[in-house]
């Protein structure tokens, strides 16, 4: 039975940014020469004929660069269905640009909210005036995207620093904003910013836990129809065990949601493409330990990460036993083929 929407291109064109964020995965790599413009319209040329129609713009900052809108504009007319930019929001802030990013045919933009205050995500991103240049991006997209059936959505990393202003921040970006697809990131600290400051981002799952499902509860009042009419919408928590988060499953954990509404996705970057990135996400820098084995959940799970359980173990995660929790999952996969 077909349950997939989408068949996905991540594209990395370089790892660019005006942000300094600590968390960043691609922490050293900043420095990596980016694709030209004539490498990647190749590669969008050529993953189109092998059937992509979504495409994920993710980086470093890809706004920046002076080809984005010819990239967007391009890809749109070899037919991408979505075409998706993760951004800091900064250059958004300029009603000019966003103007005409929007114009090139964006259908979705995610801004990185990291925290509620200015104070807390300009020290988490290491930008002066980036919280103030966000909240003014997502106001003009916002009513660029107005009465279309686009998507704006937001995406915060959880680290030590922030995680215990998880609900604050859904709050505001729920409260706000109105956004209702919104992702909250646990760190990751297998390369990048975390592994050089593990002890100082890496928070313990079995303390961030309380405040991440918090933070998912705001979301439900958006999604208590069950399903919503944009397959891609959620309000959700990403590369966390599920077994910390039975009852959000599998509609409000990404990496579940992933598995079902995409039927393949292509990571590539200026190292290279994976051209199955949803496998190879389950088979590197993350694992499940003996105690999983019991778990019902065990084939859904991703695990943790494999520097977390070298660090911390696995004395936290407590397998899951409840079979029904499979029956949620099937009864999700008919209401998201009636919804198509």
């Amino acid at each position: 039975m077909k349950t997939k929407a989408y068949r996905k291109l991540m594209l990395v064109p370089g790892y660019s940014c005006n942000n300094r964020c600590l968390f960043c995965i691609n922490y050293d790599m900043r420095g990596m020469k980016p694709r030209s413009t004539v490498e990647i319209l190749r590669q969008l040329k050529a993953e189109r004929a092998n059937g992509c129609n979504y495409l994920e713009f993710a980086g470093g900052e890809d706004a920046i660069r002076p080809d984005f809108c010819l990239l967007v504009k391009t890809a749109r007319r070899l037919g991408y269905e979505r075409v998706m930019v993760a951004t800091n929001g900064r250059v958004f802030s300029y009603r000019n640009f966003a103007e005409k990013a929007v114009d090139s045919g964006l259908t979705d933009i995610v801004f990185s909210v990291h925290a509620p205050s200015e104070k807390l995500h300009d020290r988490l991103v290491q930008a002066e005036g980036c919280f103030r240049q966000a909240m003014t991006g997502i106001e003009n997209i916002l009513r660029l995207f107005s009465g279309t059936k686009n998507t704006i959505g937001t995406n915060t990393a959880i680290t030590k620093l922030n995680y215990r202003e998880l609900p604050e921040t859904g709050r505001m970006i729920a409260g706000r904003f109105g956004i209702c697809n919104s992702e909250f990131i646990f760190a990751d600290p297998s390369r990048g910013g975390v592994a050089h400051n593990f002890d100082m981002l890496m928070p313990r799952i079995s303390e961030a836990a309380p405040y991440i499902r918090e933070c998912l509860a705001i979301g439900r009042e958006h999604f208590h129809r069950g399903i919503v009419e944009n397959l891609i919408s959620n309000w959700a928590a990403r590369y966390v065990p599920l077994c910390y988060f039975t009852d959000f499953f599998p509609f409000q954990i990404s990496d579940a949601r992933e598995n079902i509404v995409f039927s393949n996705v292509t990571h590539s970057t200026p190292e290279g493409n994976v051209a199955d990135y949803l496998k190879a996400r389950r088979e590197v820098n993350r694992r499940k330990t003996a105690k999983c084995e019991s778990c019902v959940l065990k084939e859904d799970c991703e695990g943790i990460w494999n520097r977390y359980l070298d660090v911390f173990g696995d004395d936290e995660f407590q397998p899951v036993q409840d079979i029904d929790i499979r029956e949620r999952k099937i009864k999700y996969i008919k209401d998201f083929l009636s919804c198509r």
